[in-house]
């Protein structure tokens, strides 16, 4: 059963799972019209995609539905997070006109949910949260019927960066948990527990009335009972959707799998989940923070109508 959690939270981190993928983490291969069409045009615009960049096993289904999540600030990362396959190393100067390039691929694609993320830039949190909120307002001019969600760094726990990036009303403000707090150290490189949860506090506290988003990996080593403890965290900030996908190791020069998640788990933790509030819960092995945003934002939006 499994409400018998006796048998799930032993989970120790060890050295890589030599086994193979389940059935059920296999993706199909990107193809499509709409697929290709989105490379060529990033190309060609010198853009950069988390879907690429962070190797997403979704990548073919959210294109071909037009979703899509654009990478600002570069490709270049300036923490070392153990799980991401994002480069890291030392960035380049900040590009002013990275907001306008966004914005004519999703207007020239017709989008019709944009998401917006970036590499993290503890060089410069106010100009990278600038940049948030030009590319949101450059994305609105070109398309304004595109929904338009932001996936942000923790800046550092800087609130004016956060205040910057909340002006610009988006319609989603995600920022992802990515795991339990005693992991912190080896997975979130440079980030802090309660910094996301004063982050996502905040955002409800500066724009009553946002949308708030965060996503957690499970197979890294937590137990169940710790992941339970981060969802009722959450909730307690009032975060509106939640996203629950397995951990899949980029390379031999990330953390290891400590294990995989079964279908039945990810319905176990997304019933817990929806016992502290959310208004949606995406929880499965190829879930991650964009897939099916477009969803997610139709269901929340259509929740918080007044009646």
């Amino acid at each position: 059963m499994m409400g018998d959690t006796a048998q799930l939270v032993q989970i120790e981190l060890g050295p890589p799972v030599r086994q193979p993928k389940p059935e059920w983490l296999k993706a199909r291969a990107p193809v499509g019209e709409n697929f290709h069409n989105l490379k060529k045009l990033a190309r060609g615009l010198g853009l950069h995609t988390v879907c690429e960049s962070a190797q997403c096993p979704n990548i073919g289904e959210c294109w071909n539905h037009r979703t899509a999540t654009f990478m600002l600030l570069g490709d270049i990362c300036t923490r070392h997070c153990g799980f991401c396959a994002v480069p890291k190393g030392r960035p380049g100067p900040i590009d002013q006109d990275e907001p306008c390039r966004v914005a004519e691929a999703v207007a020239t694609l017709g989008l019709k949910h944009a998401v917006i993320t970036s590499v993290n830039r503890d060089d410069d949190n106010l100009g990278g949260a600038r940049i948030f909120a030009e590319t949101i307002h450059r994305v609105r001019r070109l398309t304004p019927d595109c929904r338009v969600e932001v996936l942000i760094p923790d800046f550092q726990g800087l609130n004016e960066a956060l205040r910057v990036v909340l002006d610009a009303r988006p319609d989603v403000l995600n920022h992802n948990t990515e795991t339990v707090p005693r992991l912190y150290r080896a997975v979130r490189s440079g980030a802090r527990y309660e910094r996301t949860l004063k982050l996502l506090e905040n955002a409800k506290k500066f724009s009553p009335g946002m949308i708030t988003k965060s996503g957690v990996m499970v197979g890294l080593g937590e137990t169940m009972t710790e992941l339970v403890d981060v969802f009722r965290d959450l909730g307690s900030r009032g975060v509106d959707i939640l996203t629950v996908g397995q951990y899949l190791r980029p390379s031999r020069d990330h953390l290891p799998i400590a294990r995989f998640y079964t279908p039945a788990e990810f319905e176990y933790l997304k019933q817990e989940a929806l016992r502290f509030g959310f208004r949606h819960v995406e929880s499965g092995p190829l879930v991650r923070s964009s897939y099916h945003a477009h969803e997610q934002a139709e269901s929340t939006s259509a929740s918080i109508l007044p009646v």
